[in-house]
């Protein structure tokens, strides 16, 4: 009975935090901008000119999806590639502000509140754990290298598997089970998550990671640090 009060009440809020979450987008944009203005520093408006295209080609690619399992997670053409770029180059800092963009947006595009912990685990913590990418841009690698970028998307990709698998373990622990899985995985609510988790964010980590290597072996990638990391002349 708690199950269909807190769905209920999931319903009710959902638009509500949808718009609350497009003025956050808004309003975190603005804190960018004002604080280039304050600095006057181009190298800071070049920073986020970089920070809007990657975010927005980021949310175009999560569009192309295929969602194996009913009612959950999606596989995508790859769309943390350019936001993980982007932390990659620019560190942690940068890399956690479009990760929260990122999920926001992806909230906005696709709104469901299940409960207010899995609202913070799955669209706030999940996507701000691209900042984590920072921490290996600051790894020695070799032109055309991609072992840094490996291990990077790996880590961001499992913390958001365990945020995803406490997001899942708190609200199937309510008794949703929305998918006809062995009697041994519903005893659970974590075995049940973990296994739900299990059928979507792998692929689509090996989908980035593959992403990422092919940008290193091109000498893509080197273009496009070059391209985001070089000064501007006055």
């Amino acid at each position: 009975m708690f199950l269909y009060s807190l769905l209920e009440v999931s319903e009710q809020t959902t638009e509500i935090v949808k718009w609350i979450s497009v003025a956050a987008v808004f309003v975190l944009l603005g804190v960018i901008a004002l604080i280039c203005l304050l600095h006057k520093n181009q190298r800071d408006g070049k920073r986020l000119a970089f920070a809007g295209v990657c975010v927005a080609t980021s949310f175009t690619l999560a569009v192309i999806k295929v969602s194996p399992i009913q009612y959950g997670g999606s596989i995508t053409l790859a769309s943390l590639v350019p936001i993980l770029v982007y932390a990659y180059i620019y560190g942690v800092a940068d890399g956690l502000l479009v990760g929260l963009i990122h999920g926001l947006l992806n909230f906005i595009e696709d709104p469901c509140i299940l409960t207010p912990a899995t609202f913070l685990l799955d669209y706030l913590l999940a996507f701000a754990s691209v900042g984590l990418m920072g921490v290996f841009g600051k790894m020695a690698r070799k032109e055309k290298g991609a072992l840094p970028l490996v291990l990077g998307c790996i880590s961001v990709c499992a913390l958001r598997f365990v945020f995803h698998l406490c997001s899942g373990a708190i609200f199937f622990m309510e008794g949703a089970v929305w998918v006809d899985f062995p009697a041994w995985a519903v005893s659970s609510a974590f075995i049940y998550s973990f296994i739900y988790q299990c059928v979507y964010i792998p692929a689509d980590c090996l989908i980035n990671v593959l992403a990422l290597v092919a940008l290193a072996k091109t000498g893509a990638l080197d273009t496009l640090i070059g391209l985001m990391k070089k000064k501007t002349k006055n």
